[in-house]
């Protein structure tokens, strides 16, 4: 290599001599052999390539690039090899950099390629010395740099792009590239003489100073251009491509799989190999650095350059352009110009283009630049508003399978919200089956995933009642991907033997199918009532592409549209409410589908369900409409007495949606994902949430009266203040927390089911357990209350996170934990009473006895325990019991109790002494509960529980168990009646296992018998089966208290007229003797 550079500095060394003191005929023989003898090393080796570029310090390739870039045809053959040894040099990723990054390069190769290209215009002719070996340099050099131009056109991954050129380029360089790609010619200084190809070359170059040195501007001077009538082409690049779409594709076709292959692109006229070499250099030379980008924005200073290589229909010009647009655009440093909107039409509409025709790479570095244009420019987001939308409608859709082009849509959609620029109604329903793709394709990035749900709550937002067609069609696909998860998990264990946990799960995989069809309809429908009526067809339907996905698309084409049956707010909310219904009970114990649903974005959806009215505000629409066509019809009918049409839209035939029921399971099931860590850090993050769940459990938000609502709020801010440490540290991101493990403990988290009786008392709103929940912003201190005004004082200090170990003494130090029977409810069972007695219901069975015993929304252990017994946290639980299997699917006793068991010890009941309230089956779930927590060595929840209390419990079977055995064609007796049976051994051992705690002095027992009858089935003919479900011999376990209560029957055993009655007063006294014990 020393020995070639050293020769090659010889060489340098004699030609330079020779050029200063030969005359013109010894120069050129000598420059040709120079040349090729250049050529022949360059042809040589990497190694001999690289001496060639050091040599002289450069001097070699300079003076090659030099000689290529002259004309006159006294040089040709010089020029020939001159070319060749370029070519080698320049296809060598070696040394192709300090080739192409040497001054005045560009420019050179630039005057090369257009003295070499033919012109449209003219033909080559060729002298008697000219043979292919005289051409074959400048086709190689044409396809060396060709290939250098194509090499990173096809690559999606455009941000790996590597630029070739310095960051330092002279300014004439920058303004001879910039000359070329706007006007398709090139200004040279040279001889008139013809050019190799026949024609007369290019003439002259007008360069003037425009406000400093450092600023170039371009000054055609006319007058040198036209005295000899040669055309030069420099009007518009854009209108002289237009009929060379076919050439261009072509050359770009065999430019993939080229290599240097002389020839190759010989039949292309030389605009077509100049103005996409001359965007290369520029899309470079903007990437290599900032002061190049100043110099190339300085220089084009009406962005026509760009706008022209944007506009451009060759594609690598495109792509080139597309990069130094981007790089300009994401320059803070660079001001904008009143450019930057057109390059952002042109770039969307490329994208649009490219995308149509499957050229990804293209599409995906317009639009990449296309989203920095929109970032950076507030006119550019008025254009999307305006025009912008429709293609990129159409892009998402063309450009379905390729996510980072979606990427790149919903980051426009973002920006035009942070703009405040909402979509209008239309388009909301238009763009709403893209979003929902987004949210729920399996492809999508969780940044993707992200903005689209982020995307569509500000739809919902905006909307309101006109957006549930949306919320519902997001809704039902949720519920259909989650059954769809459902049946292939079911799929899977299709093989083992079905339990009893399968069964109840394919009934709610098979309830929730049929909740998807209803709910799809209602989509539908509601859908329908918004098309207008000028509009025939389903292009014109803003929710076409909404229903074109499942599970609606089969329903949406059987539909006619001259079908559609009435459907108003009623029936919609109802649909709603099932399908929330059908998730809760789909996933609530199911951990992988409540990440599903987290990830299908359903926290947007409960977020609105749960802090807007959009039911309610729909039926007040449809009343406000309904009195209106009254109106109307009263004036048409008052002349022709027709009153039909007139009741028919009566306003008081609007019914009222049932929204209570859809905040109170919607509540529900966002407190089973609450523990999920990516739920809570949503939820904190949002302070309107946070607090709205604190009044709602605090009983301060007039909507949100319903106990079940108000325990699910509270839970749920329990479940996300109170985290363990590992959580915590990696949510506030802290780089120096303490690892030690005092600080480490487990926070008790409130499961589906665990019910707070009053969840609005001050020792809810802090954890009674030593570890860290963040006080700033949270709902206690931005919306506090009277019980914890001095706490929230105190806590106004610079840290986020506050030790409430001091609070602990506010929290009782006992548990009670009331516990329903047969069809109970974790409140409904413990109403207070109008009368001791039942009657036989309207239904006839016993199920719904129960529901309709005792007065509604009353609760004694709320309104009477917690005012007489202010000592105790009280809790209250639910499980699913059946009387028979029609009335669906139940777990036996032994499952019910384990379930039970392990959500009561996760809420951290059995830390502290608790002491349960039980009514008829409940006891004997509290029996079998503590003989798990045995064997399952729980010694702490066993120890703890210090009392029971027993309401008309079947300690040794019922008769109502009895039964159905003797008419089991008739009830099909559930599971867990079937345990109860008279005589049942399992009875009698959990009734012993009970009896030994009692007699080692742990556990206190009261028991409540009934005394009267009560009806169980009642037939057409208005009589009823009556019996004493439990009678005193089974309700008496054999040990403790025992308390008859006279005039009593099964249902209202619980259920106390007053708090003198002995139901209430001697449980009272009970659990005062149980606290007087342990203080």
């Amino acid at each position: 290599m020393l020995q070639t550079s050293a020769a090659a500095a010889v060489l340098w060394k004699s030609l330079t001599s020779v050029m200063s003191s030969a005359n013109q005929e010894m120069r050129s023989g000598f420059e040709f052999r120079v040349a090729a003898l250049l050529a022949d090393i360059a042809a040589a080796s990497g190694s001999r390539r690289s001496a060639i570029v050091g040599a002289g310090g450069g001097a070699v390739v300079d003076w090659l690039l030099e000689t290529v870039g002259t004309s006159g045809r006294d040089r040709s053959g010089t020029r020939e090899e001159a070319a060749r040894a370029l070519a080698y040099l320049v296809a060598d990723p070696g040394v192709c950099e300090s080739v192409l990054g040497r001054p005045g390069a560009v420019p050179n190769l630039l005057r090369f390629i257009f003295w070499f290209q033919p012109n449209k215009e003219t033909k080559y002719k060729h002298s008697s010395l000219d043979d292919p070996h005289f051409f074959k340099g400048r086709s190689m050099l044409v396809a060396a740099l060709m290939d250098i131009v194509t090499s990173n056109c096809e690559t999606t991954d455009f941000t790996s792009f590597q630029p070739l050129l310095p960051g330092n380029a002279d300014t004439r360089d920058i303004a001879a590239a910039l000359e070329v790609v706007e006007e398709g010619g090139m200004h040279l200084d040279d001889e008139h003489g013809e050019d190799d190809d026949g024609g007369s070359g290019m003439k002259g170059i007008g360069i003037k100073v425009l406000g400093g040195p450092t600023i170039l501007g371009f000054s055609r001077m006319t007058d040198l251009l036209e005295s000899d009538n040669v055309e030069l082409e420099s009007t518009s690049y854009t209108n002289k491509y237009t009929a060379l779409q076919e050439t261009s594709s072509r050359f770009l076709q065999m430019g993939k799989d080229s290599t240097t292959v002389p020839g190759l692109w010989d039949d292309l006229q030389r605009e077509h190999i100049a103005v996409p070499f001359a965007a290369w250099a520029l899309a470079n030379w903007a990437l290599a650095s900032d002061i190049n980008r100043s110099h190339i924005q300085e220089l084009d200073r009406d962005g026509n350059a760009i706008m022209t290589a944007l506009m451009a229909p060759e594609r690598t010009v495109k792509w080139h352009g597309s990069l130094v647009a981007r790089a300009l655009l994401d320059d803070q440093n660079l001001p904008l110009t009143d450019s930057v909107p057109g390059w952002s039409s042109s770039l969307l509409s490329s994208a649009f283009h490219s995308s149509k025709v499957g050229d990804i790479s293209l599409a995906q570095v317009a639009l990449s630049a296309y989203v920095v244009s929109v970032e950076r420019s507030d006119s550019a987001k008025k254009a999307v508003v305006g025009k912008g939308l429709y293609l990129m409608r159409q892009i998402a859709k063309q450009a379905e399978r390729h996510r980072n082009l979606q990427d790149s849509l919903a980051r426009v959609l973002e920006l035009l919200y942070a703009g405040d620029m909402h979509l209008s109604l239309e388009e909301s329903q238009r763009w709403s089956g893209i979003l929902l793709r987004w949210v729920f394709n399996t492809a999508s990035t969780d940044a993707l995933r992200h903005s689209a749900t982020k995307i569509l709550s500000f739809i919902l937002e905006d909307y309101g009642p006109a957006s549930i067609p949306i919320s519902q069609g997001w809704l039902a696909i949720c519920l259909n991907e989650i059954i769809e998860a459902s049946k292939t998990s079911n799929l899977k264990g299709s093989t083992a033997l079905k339990t009893n946990k399968v069964q109840i799960d394919e009934s709610n995989a098979l309830s929730a199918a049929q909740t998807v069809n209803l709910l799809s309809n209602a989509v539908i429908k509601l859908a329908s009532n918004q098309l207008e009526s000028e509009s025939d067809s389903v292009d014109g339907f803003p929710f076409a592409d909404l229903l074109s996905l499942e599970p609606f698309a089969a329903l949406f084409k059987n539909m006619k549209k001259t079908n559609v049956i009435k459907f108003d707010a009623a029936d919609s909310a109802l649909a709603t409410l099932k399908s929330i219904k059908a998730l809760s009970e789909l996933c609530s114990e199911d951990v992988a589908c409540q990440n599903k649903l987290a990830d299908s974005g359903i926290l947007c959806l409960l977020r609105r369900l749960l802090l807007n009215d959009d039911y309610e505000n729909l039926a007040a629409i449809e009343t406000y409409d309904a009195s209106r066509a009254l109106e109307m019809q009263d004036r048409g009918s008052s002349s022709s007495g027709d009153r039909s049409s007139v009741e028919s839209n009566d306003p008081s035939s609007v019914r009222v949606p049932p929204t209570a029921h859809i905040r109170r399971h919607a509540a529900r099931l966002l407190r089973i994902i609450s523990l999920l860590p990516k739920v809570k850090e949503a939820i904190l993050a949002d302070k309107d949430w946070c607090k709205w769940l604190d009044d709602c459990a605090s009983g301060k938000a007039s909507c949100c009266n319903d106990l079940k609502t108000q325990s699910n709020a509270r839970a749920t801010l329990l479940n996300i203040f109170c985290l363990d440490q590992e959580e915590t540290r990696k949510m506030i991101h802290r780089s120096n927390g303490d690892e030690g493990g005092n600080q480490r403990t487990k926070c008790a988290q409130y499961e589906d089911m665990i019910f707070l009786i009053n969840p609005e008392l001050s020792y809810w709103k802090w954890p009674g357990k030593k570890n860290l929940v963040m006080c700033q912003d949270s709902p206690v201190n931005s919306s506090p209350s009277h019980d914890n005004d001095s706490v929230a004082d105190e806590t106004s200090n610079t840290s986020n996170y506050l030790d409430v170990s001091d609070l602990e003494s506010r929290s009782p130090l006992l548990d009670v934990v009331f516990i329903h029977g047969l069809r109970g409810g974790p409140f409904k069972s413990w109403r207070i009473a109008d009368n001791k007695s039942s009657t036989t219901s309207k239904a006839g069975l016993v199920e719904n006895i129960d529901q309709e015993a005792g007065k509604e929304g009353t609760c004694w252990p709320r309104e009477w325990l917690s005012a007489d017994f202010p000592y105790a946290r009280l809790f209250t639980v639910k499980y699913k019991t059946n009387l028979t299997q029609w009335s669906g699917a139940s777990l036996p006793l032994q499952e019910v109790s384990s379930m039970l068991l392990q959500k009561l010890v996760a809420a951290g009941i059995g830390d502290q002494p608790v002491v349960f309230i039980t009514h008829s089956l409940g006891g004997l779930v509290v029996k079998q509960m503590l003989y798990q927590a045995k064997i399952s060595n729980l010694s702490n929840f066993v120890n703890n529980t210090v009392g029971i209390v027993f309401y008309s419990c079947p300690h040794f079977g019922s008769k109502l168990a009895d039964m159905p055995w003797r008419m089991g064609m008739v009830f099909r007796p559930a599971p867990t009646i079937g345990e109860l049976r008279s005589g049942s051994p399992r009875l009698v051992e959990l009734n012993d296992f009970v009896r030994h705690l009692h007699k080692k002095g742990h556990l206190e027992v009261l028991s409540f018998s009934e005394t009267q009858v009560t009806p169980i089935v009642e037939a057409y003919g208005g009589w009823a089966f009556r019996m004493e479900i439990v009678p005193i011999e089974s309700a008496y376990p054999g040990f403790g208290e025992l308390v008859v209560l006279d005039g009593t029957d099964h249902i209202n055993s619980c259920k106390p007229v007053n708090q003198t009655d002995p139901s209430y007063s001697e449980t009272l006294e009970f659990l005062n003797k149980l606290r007087a014990r342990l203080t």
